[in-house]
């Protein structure tokens, strides 16, 4: 069952990941412990949470979208068991491939983004939706990161891959978040249109974010860096404003998808001031991702798998509870970072609010994910 539908065995693959890596990457910074990883510790860490953890939700969600988009038959049974014993392999050469011969660790760890990219290209294509391209241009670039970060653990593309992230939540995030809240809100007889999608807004945004990226992989002065920065946090900013949030502020399954995408200004803020001297440079690191990657990956899947499960869009008991600490293991990593809070001690803390809130989510969605829809129809 659960290669019937590639939003089944990716969450559920995605969530477990990450409550592996952290503790994980926790017990080797705080005990000085050893393991036969492919790269030095902190560096796998930043490669699982960027292209292990983040693959395998990017792998669920568009592979099952595309298929809404363009009406084609899902990927299922051999061939996406197939696709995910390659994101597999990837994981495990990560984590016992220090002796295994460098080649092999590279070309099985970067076959599995091409691989969906090909798959969801294809049915773009053939369904002649070019407006699904940016999706896969902004994939491409993340896929760049990553050969990038390949050949040099220490350079600038592990910054890149989180950026390029922050792109595809910004576009992702763009369509899904105002679209559902519109539609809450037309269902309970208030005017959708208090939602507001500006496209030259977010033509703006998008590209914005595109320049911040090029300005961290490229060799520019950092007060250009910062500047660009700012800009793309205003405009980030001013789309998620016009969308409303605190419409939807009694349906969790909308309010997190505001709140994750409103940890992205503040990662570009943050951005901003590390490049002018003023705070670390891993606080905006950390907002981007335990902050605004882990919240809208969180939502997005407890969304996605009650619909596409046939069931109803109702929060499973305790998965409120997981948003909250989701967003509270963002805060506690930022403060820690900015040295409001003890070092060991918010990373301690940060740590186990992170892994609760997916355990949550794996307690309540392993059920939903492993057993045939509700309704009765394959998927």
């Amino acid at each position: 069952m659960v290669f019937a539908y590639p939003f089944r065995v990716f969450f559920l693959s995605a969530a477990m990941l990450a409550a592996l890596v952290v503790p994980a990457w926790l017990a080797l910074l705080l005990h000085d412990a050893h393991a036969p990883l492919a790269f030095a510790p902190l560096h796998w860490h930043q490669h699982e949470m960027l292209f292990g953890f983040l693959h395998a939700a990017i792998a669920g969600f568009l592979l099952t979208a595309v298929c809404a988009w363009t009406g084609t038959e899902r990927l299922h049974g051999a061939p996406l068991a197939a696709l995910w014993l390659v994101w597999l392999a990837g994981r495990v050469l990560m984590a016992v491939g220090a002796g295994a011969p460098a080649w092999l660790v590279h070309a099985v760890d970067l076959a599995f983004l091409p691989l969906v990219m090909l798959d969801a290209g294809r049915r773009i294509w053939q369904a002649r939706q070019h407006r699904q391209l940016i999706v896969l241009a902004v994939l491409g670039a993340l896929w760049a990161m990553e050969l990038g970060f390949h050949l040099d653990p220490a350079g600038p593309h592990a910054r890149g891959a989180l950026l390029a992230a922050m792109l595809l939540m910004l576009v992702i995030g763009g369509r899904i978040t105002p679209a559902f809240s519109g539609n809450w809100l037309r269902l309970r007889g208030t005017d959708p249109g208090r939602v507001e999608v500006k496209p030259w807004l977010e033509r703006l945004t998008l590209g914005a974010v595109a320049a911040v990226v090029v300005t961290q992989v490229a060799a520019v002065p950092a007060g250009v860096s910062a500047v660009a920065a700012v800009l793309a946090a205003a405009a980030s900013l001013m789309r998620l404003v016009l969308w409303r949030g605190w419409l939807v502020r009694a349906e969790p399954l909308l309010w997190i998808l505001h709140l994750a995408l409103a940890w992205i200004p503040l990662a570009l803020l943050l951005l901003a001031a590390a490049e002018l001297g003023y705070v670390p440079a891993s606080a905006w690191v950390h907002a981007a991702g335990a902050g605004a990657m882990g919240s809208l990956t969180l939502g997005v899947m407890a969304r996605v798998a009650l619909g596409h499960t046939g069931r109803p869009l109702t929060l499973p008991a305790g998965m409120t509870a997981a948003f909250v600490l989701m967003l509270a293991a963002g805060v506690a990593r930022v403060l820690t970072t900015l040295q409001a809070l003890p070092w060991r001690a918010g990373l301690v803390a940060a740590a186990v609010l992170w892994t609760a809130a997916l355990l949550i989510f794996l307690v309540r969605y392993v059920p939903v994910l492993t057993r045939p829809r509700v309704d009765g129809t394959p998927g």
